[in-house]
């Protein structure tokens, strides 16, 4: 752990102030006292008064101490904590080709297939706090919008449209998934994390890219256990011989499929996975400037009280 550094190092610089109106104080308080001619015969030590009668004051002299130090601000400027929690590492994969601007059912009125989507995103994010959670869109080719992060506001699902890849429109659904499990890996190998869980969200059938079968097999292998949510599939779109054999896939490798067909189902299957993936995530926090006050004001706390204390007890009242 680094040295605490004060940032209102002036402060301290009031001690010698404080001490000075305490020893005026202390002068101007003095009892008077009569003078006694004999006096040279009670100069042997056992006669002089015990330096334990002291404590109090010098115990109060540490207290101004911590005080001044604790109002310096003192803060440490870097330092870093494990934390264990219930989380897991999550990569949310999601299709931005262009059917994703269709409406929600083919309905009039309804919202577009990704403003939906985006709205269970935000709600499937927000239940789970404790999960380290990257973001990947997907369209001719998979590009990482977030790393894995605790900041969730980061994620910045919201500010995701269909600019965000302009002149794609294709739906590769292999990259994504190939996407997905590389910032996983990554993770895993820079932290050891341990359950990772990868959830794509798509409208579509592949049709561009690397085959999703082999990218779905390769996450399988790396212990990354894989869900998908076709969203508002058309039945000629879920009776397709690739659409059945990536659900079949996905199901054979111990995740769940989905089909989403309208606004309500979507948030139901987002909360379906989040009640399945549950785990144990060690995370290390990096905190800046972390305030380290209570290092101070709970010594002088407890000196103030030990004070107090000893000045009930008549052997150490000051009568001087």
């Amino acid at each position: 752990m680094n040295a605490f550094v004060l940032q209102q190092p002036a402060y301290p610089w009031a001690i010698p102030a404080a001490l000075a109106v305490i020893v005026v104080w202390r002068m101007l308080r003095r009892h008077r006292f009569a003078s006694f001619p004999l006096a040279r015969l009670l100069s042997a030590r056992h006669y002089r008064a015990s330096r334990l009668r002291q404590a109090p004051t010098v115990a109060a002299a540490a207290v101004l101490l911590l005080i001044a130090l604790a109002l310096s601000e003192p803060v440490l400027p870097y330092s870093e904590r494990k934390v264990t929690s219930r989380g897991v590492d999550l990569a949310l994969v999601l299709d931005l080709s262009s059917s994703m601007q269709e409406l929600m059912g083919g309905k009039q009125g309804a919202a577009t297939r990704l403003v939906t989507t985006k709205k269970a995103l935000i709600d499937f994010i927000a239940r789970r706090p404790d999960d380290r959670i990257g973001l990947i869109v997907f369209s001719d080719y998979a590009n990482v919008v977030s790393p894995l992060t605790l900041d969730h506001q980061y994620l910045r699902v919201g500010m995701i449209d269909d600019k965000t890849l302009a002149e794609e429109g294709l739906t590769a659904i292999g990259d994504g998934i190939a996407t997905g499990s590389a910032l996983l890996a990554r993770m895993k190998l820079e932290r050891g994390s341990g359950r990772q869980v990868m959830v794509v969200f798509t409208d579509g059938e592949h049709n561009f890219g690397e085959d999703p079968l082999v990218t779905l097999a390769k996450a399988d292998e790396a212990a990354t256990r894989v869900h998908m949510v076709g969203i508002d599939l058309n039945e000629v779109a879920k009776t397709r011989p690739a659409v059945l054999k990536l659900a079949d896939a996905v199901r054979g490798y111990g995740g769940r499929y989905y089909d989403a067909t309208s606004g309500a189902q979507l948030p139901a299957a987002s909360a379906s996975i989040d009640s399945l993936e549950k785990g144990t995530l060690v995370q290390t926090r990096y905190v800046r400037n972390r305030p380290v006050f209570h290092y101070f004001t709970i010594p002088a706390v407890v000196l103030l009280c030990m004070v107090f204390a000893l000045r009930a007890v008549p052997y150490f009242v000051d009568v001087t």
